[in-house]
């Protein structure tokens, strides 16, 4: 199975938790059927990108980075690789490259869908992401590292975040649910 099929059918059956994530559900999956580039930068000016929010195991901190290019705080992410066989396995990649921490366990399914545009990749403010945000759980005791593609990667208490988009605020609040469901 391909990067873009299993994109499309991991969509295609994911349960979106809302009306408004069941509305990009559907134009995700409506971008992978019209654009067989879809998963690649070269699908301009929108792509599939995918990453994870790392947790600790309690619940109570997030590991967020921030983001050399785009200036603030964010969760780990970015663009699919050739090498890359599902969107799992990008948003387990990407979390770790850019946290530095082994073991993470990824949460197997989609967390929360988000488009957000992404200047730093185009002046003309046109690129936009298609982003499929997964939860990894760190392992106890995990120690961070800054990667090349950030300014800082921080632990920050789940009540004294930085200022953060509202939608990577709601993705905490998800993070946490499914922790708390793990217990």
């Amino acid at each position: 199975m391909s990067l873009h099929e299993d994109a499309l059918a991991s969509l295609a059956t994911w349960a979106a938790p809302d009306d408004e994530q069941e509305d990009l559900r559907v134009k995700f999956v409506r971008h992978l059927h019209n654009t067989p580039d879809g998963m690649w930068r070269s699908s301009y000016p929108r792509h599939i990108t995918a990453g994870a929010l790392v947790i600790d195991p309690s619940g109570d901190r997030v590991l967020l980075n921030l983001h050399g290019k785009a200036k603030r705080w964010v969760a780990f992410g970015g663009h699919c690789e050739r090498a890359d066989v599902s969107l799992a396995n990008v948003a387990r990649r990407e979390a770790r490259e850019e946290s530095g921490i082994i073991g993470l366990e990824l949460v197997p399914s989609p967390a929360q869908l988000d488009i957000h545009p992404v200047p730093f990749c185009d002046p003309r403010g046109e690129v936009l992401h298609l982003d499929v945000r997964y939860v990894a759980i760190a392992p106890p005791g995990s120690e961070e590292v800054v990667s090349e593609e950030s300014l800082d990667v921080r632990w920050w208490p789940v009540d004294g975040l930085p200022e953060l988009e509202p939608s990577m605020v709601h993705l905490v609040g998800l993070a946490r649910d499914l922790v708390a469901a793990r217990r």
